[in-house]
Formats: structure tokens, C-alpha cells, sequence
């Protein structure tokens, strides 16, 4: 197998990856990074030393392919399936990165502010930073209201890459930091994401790690039962 992804199963980030794996049933094998496991750490940071997880490696010419988006597009290219996360129309390509790199930005990013601030010691809490984070996921939840009208998926009625990066960044997100009743597109959009196979296998594979998640108390009970 060429294929080695080192990951964790709680990262969103790693999440975004699987989904485009397991979407078009590309074969890989699966390495956890341990970061409280120093030898497990090492190896890692020789492998990428900005020391971020997910990381793609790749047998065939040795190589090693970091940064979710090039990860899923690196796929694409070299052990393409059935299912196009990025279009070859051009200017669709634009609308899938920009909702890519939205949803890695202004809604993965600032949940993880707010999960990250809940592990700080007592006195070294981020209040006004938790509030900026919050203010960020309200925009951007209305944002991706609006932008829902064009389409079942965030660019249009074809699931893509956009997507892929959507599930793990509200999935999280709106544990931390609920939607609330005035955005009906948006929860209806997440129903959709949550009824995909490939999306199911992930949280089922990650349903034993959530104890581990710092607002484990707010995640919905259905997310913490079997997946079928």
C-alpha cells in the first residue's frame, strides 16, 4: 500500500482528509501521531517539522504531502475516483478553494480557539479572544446561510472539496458554538453532511476518541451512541 496517512482520530482537520479518501475508496493505511508519546512525536516533527497533523506519504517516489487542501487535490491528481472534489471548470475551482479555505479559516480556526482556551490553566484564559471567536462563527454561520441558497452543497448541487473541509469545521463548531434557530439553511446543509457514508464512517472511527473532546458535555447524545 503507497499510501500512509499519520493522523489523529479527534482532529478535524484529519477528518476533512478521510472524508475525500473515503469518498472515492482510495486505499490507504492509517498511522495515529501520538504527541504524548515523545518518540512517536520525533518521528513526526522528522516527517513535517512544522509538526501539524494530517500528513500524507506517499511510497511512490517517497513523498510527503502536507496541508488538507493539497493533500485531497495531490488524490485527485494521482489516484483519482469517481467522485470530483475539484471541478475542471476553472472558474467552479475558484468557488470550491475560496469555500475551502473559508471554512479552515473562519470556522475550524476560531472553534479552536474556544476548545483551545478551555485546557489553559486557571489565569491564562483568553476571554476577549473566546469572544472574537464566537463574533467570527456568528458571521461566518451567516455567511454560509446565504450562500446555501445556490445549491444543496456550499458551491452548487455537486458535493466537492468545499464540503469535505465543511463537515469537521461545523461539526465541532456548532458543538462549541450553537447555530441557533435563525439559520434553517445551515442545519439543514449539516443534516445532508452528516447523512453521507463517507462522513458517517469518520465520526463512528473518531466516536471513541470524543471523550477526549473539552466540551464533550455539549456534543449531542446521537454522536455519542453507535453510528450505524
Amino acid at each position: 500500500m503507497s499510501l500512509t496517512l499519520y493522523l489523529h482520530p479527534l482532529a478535524s482537520f484529519c477528518h476533512k482528509v478521510l472524508i475525500a479518501l473515503y469518498e472515492n475508496d482510495i486505499a490507504f493505511e492509517a498511522s495515529i501521531v501520538d504527541f504524548s508519546n515523545p518518540g512517536s512525536a520525533a518521528a513526526h516533527i522528522e516527517r513535517w517539522p512544522v509538526g501539524k497533523i494530517p500528513v500524507l506519504h506517499d511510497s511512490v517516489g517517497n513523498r510527503v504531502v502536507a496541508e488538507t487542501s493539497i493533500m485531497i487535490e495531490y488524490l485527485q491528481r494521482h489516484y483519482p475516483g469517481p467522485v470530483l472534489l475539484i471541478p475542471d471548470d476553472a472558474g467552479l475551482q475558484l468557488d470550491v478553494r475560496l469555500w475551502d479555505r473559508f471554512f479552515d479559516l473562519y470556522v475550524s480556526v476560531p472553534m479552536q480557539k474556544i476548545v483551545g482556551d478551555r485546557l489553559r490553566s486557571e489565569g491564562a484564559t483568553d476571554p476577549f479572544g473566546v469572544a472574537e471567536a464566537r463574533a467570527t462563527l456568528d458571521t461566518a454561520y451567516g455567511m454560509i446561510e446565504g450562500q446555501l441558497y445556490n445549491g444543496l452543497w456550499i458551491t452548487g448541487d455537486t458535493f466537492t472539496m468545499a464540503d469535505c473541509s465543511a463537515l469537521p469545521a461545523l461539526f465541532f463548531a456548532t458543538t462549541v458554538h450553537p447555530i441557533g434557530d435563525d439559520r434553517p439553511m445551515l442545519r439543514d446543509y449539516l443534516e445532508r453532511l452528516l447523512a453521507r457514508p463517507s462522513v458517517r464512517r469518520v465520526l463512528s472511527e473518531a466516536q471513541p476518541y470524543f471523550k477526549f473532546f473539552p466540551y464533550r458535555e455539549a456534543m449531542p447524545a446521537r454522536f455519542l451512541e453507535p453510528m450505524a
